[in-house]
């Protein structure tokens, strides 16, 4: 079976989020099996494309409405990511350093999208499936059996990926000229509310659509920016898969990443090695537990209530804590945590921006991860915390819910999850946390626990290929 998963991120090409580390592990996975997948994305200017060889397969030019755009079509030469990954290049629309946040976003989407059908014509074999991961791509159903040049793709299964149900990608209608030309008595399944909705479009389309976990699948019909009653309507053609992680990269025992590599067998003394690596390069204190947030600052991460969770554990909490914060976004979040940082510079250091390297120091160092996301659809930050044994102290919404087992509530449980996106509410479930966990045996156990869960991409790899052989 042949399977084109398209995206415009894939770790290590092109990161920003979770989405990246999915399309950047999935397929790999799906190899193993026998499946014969693939990774298209646009081309960026980015450090991975000038370490690897790349060599042009294809290339061709199409309208976008009265512009014509040229393409071509790049192909990683030794499959580095353990599966062939293609890069579509446009000039002056995909060549772009960055991912995001350029003024003409919409027409960088829809110019990929058309540069893929275009090139796939010329295909001597087509794809059984192809796979479209969130809205930037959510055109892409309606134009394969919609649109009057791709007629012959119609009967070419597609699958969308919902990896965040709250970002949508809409566009005005005067953006319709800009899409290939289309059965327009089908311009209905593009709009939702007035506005062309590449994920509404992308739902109504496909033939199967799934979500990153069964939690959040659920959630969408109740919490989805204007379209649960389409998330409901279509639900007999819905499936939620949870995300695994790549455990051969997030593997304390032979990551490259971190200070000191250890294992079930040594977990207490590693953890206890990378605290102290990371307190002296941070200015911490390692003989406190170490608490630790990774993430973008974003209301729905929760991030707003970081000021005040931090405030309230260092200002005489009932716990005596280190405290690491490792992102960024919102500057005058940032702005609070710095200040809070200068007035508690022995048990607080924060770090702004993106690091991979040091997130993995993080998660080896860390005793405890909180995540109070507001949403949360699978999560990937408290797999990897688990797997290096640190504790995870969540939200239960999403993903979260469904991966974190309350320590207190279940016989086996391996986490600490609060209910409400309240700083109080937080504070209480990171106390408890501490408060249950003081003494060495009950961390140990708690650890091995936590670090033998599988949560690698083999069991969800096989739910999307039993999807597609359903398809």
């Amino acid at each position: 079976m042949q399977v084109v998963h398209l995206s415009v991120e894939c770790f290590p090409l092109a990161k920003v989020g979770g989405l990246a580390d999915v399309v950047g592990a999935l397929p790999r996975y799906q190899r193993k099996m026998g499946v014969d997948a693939s990774v298209v994305c646009p081309y960026y200017d980015r450090p991975f494309v000038e370490k690897n060889q790349f060599v042009s397969i294809a290339e061709g030019s199409f309208f976008q409405g009265a512009e014509e755009l040229s393409y071509q079509v790049l192909k990683e030469e030794n499959d580095v990511l353990g599966f062939p990954l293609f890069l579509i290049r446009i000039p002056g629309k995909l060549d772009r350093p960055e991912i995001y946040c350029y003024p003409d976003e919409a027409e960088q989407w829809i110019a990929f999208q058309h540069a893929f059908l275009d090139w796939m014509k010329g295909w001597e074999k087509k794809p059984e499936v192809v796979n479209c991961h969130d809205h930037h791509v959510g055109l892409v159903p309606f134009l394969m059996k919609y649109a009057v040049a791709y007629q012959e793709f119609a009967s070419i299964k597609t699958v969308f990926t919902v990896h965040n149900g709250q970002y949508q990608g809409w566009m005005d209608w005067n953006k319709g000229v800009l899409l290939p030309t289309f059965d327009t008595w089908k311009w209905g399944l593009l709009d939702w509310d007035g506005l062309i909705n590449p994920m509404a479009a992308a739902i109504k389309c496909c033939d199967a659509f799934t979500t990153v976990s069964q939690g959040y699948l659920q959630e969408l019909y109740q919490n989805a920016n204007g379209l649960e009653g389409l998330f409901r309507q279509e639900s007999a053609k819905g499936f939620g898969i949870v995300n695994g992680i790549d455990d051969q990269y997030w593997n304390p025992g032979v990551d490259t990443l971190i200070p000191h590599n250890y294992t079930l067998k040594n977990v207490m003394t590693g953890k206890k090695n990378n605290k102290r690596a990371l307190a002296k390069k941070m200015g911490l204190d390692a003989r406190y537990p170490l608490l630790a947030f990774i993430g973008r600052f974003a209301a729905e991460k929760g991030a707003d209530l970081l000021p005040d969770v931090v405030g309230g554990l260092l200002s005489g909490g009932a716990v005596k804590l280190s405290i690491f914060v490792l992102g960024s976004g919102d500057e005058h979040l940032q702005t609070r945590l710095q200040e809070l940082a200068d007035q508690y510079p022995k048990t607080l250091a924060v770090f702004f921006g993106y690091n991979e390297a040091l997130a993995h120091e993080v998660y080896a160092a860390a005793d405890y991860l909180l995540m109070p996301s507001r949403v949360e659809p699978c999560g990937l930050n408290q797999l990897y915390a688990m797997k290096y044994g640190t504790v995870p102290v969540v939200r239960g919404t999403g993903g979260l819910r469904e991966t974190v087992l309350d320590y207190d509530q279940e016989e086996k449980g391996y986490g600490f999850v609060f209910e409400e996106a309240d700083a109080a509410e937080a504070i209480r479930a990171i106390e408890r946390a501490v408060g249950a966990l003081q003494d060495p045996v009950s961390m140990r156990e708690i650890r091995k626990r936590e670090m033998s869960l599988d949560f690698s991409w083999d069991k969800s790899a096989e739910q999307y290929v039993k999807l597609y052989n359903q398809l």
